[in-house]
């Protein structure tokens, strides 16, 4: 969809409707709007329509304007007005005018401007709810779709810049979804592996180690998840230059599709599994993105891709293998597996001497029990890096809490055969599980981020169609701008 911006009243745009964002408050919020369509807002306000968040009202406009009809979009109570409202209000009001077959619509910015908002959050939401995923949909004919939105306001640079970026952070978040959304036959590791070599460009390169070379530097955590299914692992290496400094690494757990291994899940929802690879997604979106938008930034991420199956080799409960860091591990339970393939990932990183290693992992089935579909956990062992990503979590709204890291949970760990145990029991289990990581992590500056409740969702949101998320891609992107 084209994005752009003219100077011009809104009255004077020729469009096939011009949206009007307005809060409840009735009367100020008439007077930020053209004085020409005012009286006939006024004759619906209230009777018709309220303001509430997302509620919209389509009208025709009058004979007097360019426009062809006005969609009025709630953002609620006036003084409470954030970011994440406009968001959402954007993309209430272009999925709307989408299925009533808008094709190019504008926004008026007066009520926005008069609030100190930026359009670019009402623009970032409108991208991101008109995602579909149509990939095995027959395509329908005459399919309706939205071509184009102006904003009208003045282009200055600063403006035009902001709405380029959210622009292509909202693609990266759209293509996260897609490799999510992806079923477990048509996103194997192989087939990752090659989406991530299809990103290759002049600022970014991409390795792919095969299971021999993984088997060469000792990763065997790693192999031992990988073990029970026909589909051989694939480990992604990709690495921006866009600086010569130390790298921020950004891990994602890329499990294309876990079945719990020989402790085999249960069948209900397994299909879902195919969203186990949701950190990867992420990770391969903030690469895409970062290299679009030329940040000055030094990144590598890395996909530890794999199967998780209950296969003839499969690893079985009360093995032993040995990390890359020299660990060994008492495999109690093989759904526990994505700790084991983050484990030998951090080491591999940690090689690399990074100035800081963040891992995004769809990791525990407590995360969602403790914080549902509205919170991602964060547990780390950098102060400045755990704060920081506070701040980007209430600014994209992918928000994050943070969890501890007793040292008691070690004990939680003790193996009587190894040096530690991959889970630590039913109690803690979102904690421990993190904690397991911090022990390859050690006092590399580190933090971990469980997507397991915010990865996939059931009940849309206007800026968010059921299924895969994408949750992450923003959070991260937005981190590492203001990185120093």
């Amino acid at each position: 969809m084209k994005i752009s911006i003219k100077n011009i009243k809104g009255e004077d745009c020729a469009c096939d409707a011009l949206i009007l964002p307005v809060s409840e408050d009735g009367e100020e919020t008439l007077t930020m709007l053209p004085r020409e369509i005012q009286p006939l807002i006024k004759r619906v306000f209230s009777r018709e329509f309220s303001g509430k968040q997302n509620e919209v009202f389509l009208m025709n406009a009058p004979e007097s304007v360019a426009p062809q009809r006005l969609l009025l979009v709630g953002l609620g109570k006036k003084e409470q007005v954030s970011a994440e409202k406009l968001r959402q209000a954007g993309g209430k009001a272009a999925t709307y005018l989408r299925d009533m077959g808008m094709k190019k619509v504008a926004l008026s910015t007066d009520f926005l401007h008069g609030l100190n908002f930026s359009p670019a959050e009402f623009i970032e939401g409108s991208l991101l709810g008109l995602y579909t995923y149509k990939r095995y949909r027959k395509e329908e004919p005459n399919k309706k779709s939205l071509e184009s939105i102006t904003v009208l306001a003045k282009s200055d640079k600063e403006l035009t810049e902001e709405l380029r970026q959210r622009e292509v952070a909202s693609e990266a978040v759209c293509f996260a979804r897609d490799l999510v959304n992806t079923p477990a036959n048509d996103m194997t590791p192989a087939h990752l592996a090659k989406i991530a070599l299809s990103l290759k460009g002049k600022n970014l390169s991409v390795r792919v180690l095969d299971k021999k070379d993984a088997k060469k530097l000792g990763m065997d955590a790693y192999l031992a998840v990988a073990k029970g299914s026909n589909e051989e692992p694939k480990f992604i290496v990709l690495e921006y230059k866009g600086s010569k400094g130390a790298p921020v690494v950004l891990i994602g757990k890329s499990v294309t599709f876990d079945s719990g291994g020989i402790s085999l899940k249960s069948s209900e929802g397994m299909e879902k599994m195919k969203y186990d690879m949701a950190g990867g997604a992420a990770v391969l979106g903030v690469m895409k993105a970062a290299a679009a938008l030329r940040l000055p930034d030094h990144l590598i991420g890395i996909l530890p891709a794999t199967e998780n199956l209950p296969g003839g080799t499969a690893t079985k409960p009360g093995d032993v293998v040995k990390s890359l860091s020299g660990k060994t591990i008492e495999i109690i339970n093989t759904d526990a597996e994505g700790r084991l393939i983050v484990a030998d990932s951090i080491e591999y990183a940690k090689r690399l001497k990074p100035r800081a290693i963040i891992d995004i992992a769809t990791l525990t089935g407590a995360c969602l029990i403790a914080f549902g579909n509205e919170a991602i956990a964060m547990m780390g062992n950098d102060r400045k890096l755990l704060d920081a990503l506070k701040v980007s979590g209430e600014k994209t709204y992918e928000r994050v809490w943070e969890m501890p890291l007793f040292e008691e949970y070690k004990e939680y760990l003790k193996s009587d055969i190894a040096d530690i145990r991959n889970i630590g029991g039913r109690n803690g289990g979102l904690v421990t599980a993190a904690y397991f990581l911090y022990e390859f992590a050690g006092d590399t500056p580190w933090v971990h981020l469980d997507i397991a409740g915010t990865a996939w969702i059931e009940k849309e949101k206007p800026h968010m169609p059921k299924g895969a998320s994408g949750v992450g891609t923003r959070l991260i992107l937005d981190l590492i701008k203001g990185l120093k």
